[in-house]
């Protein structure tokens, strides 16, 4: 299983959009720090992922979520949750 996920960062309030075989350790990588694009961004909360059959899959997902219509979807997805 591969899986496509989303941070929000707690500091800047912006949004890490990726995709792992391991989200439980990728999740740990980023809270660490050892993650270029996210350890400035810390600290980081997993607000959503979704699990895809192969790598494939989880890339066209995360690309997907990185597009305005992607973005709409999630932004859909999570109202309630952004939203208190």
């Amino acid at each position: 299983m591969y899986y496509t996920y989303v941070l929000q960062s707690l500091s800047d309030n912006k949004f890490y959009i990726g995709f792992t075989q391991n989200l439980k350790q990728r999740f740990e990588q980023h809270e660490k720090g050892l993650v270029q694009s996210t350890k400035h961004r810390r600290p980081l909360k997993l607000i959503y992922y979704e699990a895809c059959l192969d790598r494939a899959d989880a890339t066209k997902r995360e690309k997907y979520f990185k597009t305005h219509h992607g973005k709409m979807y999630l932004g859909k997805r999570l109202k309630s949750y952004l939203t208190g």
